[in-house]
């Protein structure tokens, strides 16, 4: 928490360190993203739907031209104000505590959210009782989350770090190769993950994976300064998602669907 002393710019950039900085402007790499999300929500978009952590309503605002119902939550009350300013239904809340009934929702999206939760696997515990279950008589498959999460192979740790008790904004190398204990003394305010620790979160959980792959960013910052260099290096990264080169990419991109939960005998 902000100390005594700090400026309003200290606490702003605390807050950003926290809860990360929402989709502000809408271009190419936003564009992609929405694109993979259409393809693989399939028939659930056009359902009820929540945007999880949905920030000042960036995505939600195109996911609802699909849906029957959109919702959005967003913790931070003046994002969630925002939003709320674009006609768009928000909910301010924690994620660890949805304010919706179980069974409600065909899709739910957590777009580079679940790493500054309080609790990422009470989240996920959340979302899979918020998600619509499996209709076996109607032939329904169950309600789909589309996740994606900060990937630990990625060079760069996105997020800045604390050091000498400041918070450095900005793409810092190497961090998320260090020893875990030291890489989240760098930054605690945020979490990475590899494969193992994504299956091993979700173990137990009332969902199976449909889709699982990691991506490399769109560099849309580099390609507005050196078109031509940008966009060289983005196609030859995207090239690199069908190959085993793709551990070292930006983010997990997981899709997965609500099952009946396991009964014991």
């Amino acid at each position: 928490m902000p100390q005594a002393g700090f400026t309003m710019r200290d606490i702003d950039i605390q807050k950003a360190a926290l809860r990360g900085e929402p989709s502000y402007v809408w271009r190419s790499g936003q564009e992609r993203r929405m694109q993979m999300i259409l393809r693989e929500a399939e028939s659930h978009i056009s359902g009820r739907i929540l945007d999880l952590g949905c920030g000042v309503g960036t995505y939600l605002r195109h996911l609802a031209e699909h849906a029957n119902e959109a919702f959005g939550l967003e913790l931070d009350f003046d994002r969630a104000k925002i939003a709320s300013s674009l006609h768009l239904t928000i909910a301010c809340s924690a994620g660890e505590n949805l304010p919706f009934a179980s069974d409600s929702f065909d899709l739910i999206l957590s777009h580079e959210v679940l790493e500054h939760v309080e609790d990422d696997r009470t989240n996920l515990e959340e979302i899979s009782r918020a998600l619509r279950l499996p209709d076996p008589e109607k032939n329904l498959p169950g309600g789909r989350l589309i996740l994606f999460l900060p990937n630990r192979g990625y060079p760069f740790e996105t997020h800045g770090i604390y050091w000498r008790g400041k918070y450095h904004f900005g793409n810092i190398p190497l961090v998320n190769y260090l020893p875990l204990r030291l890489r989240n003394h760098l930054a605690p305010h945020v979490r990475v993950y590899s494969t193992r620790n994504l299956i091993r979160l979700l173990d137990g959980l009332p969902l199976r994976i449909i889709r699982r792959t990691i991506i490399f960013g769109a560099y849309d910052n580099i390609i507005a300064r050196w078109p031509v260099i940008g966009k060289a290096l983005r196609a030859f990264l995207h090239a690199l998602e069908q190959t085993p080169l793709r551990i070292f990419g930006l983010s997990h991109f997981w899709v997965l669907e609500r099952i009946e939960a396991c009964q014991d005998n």
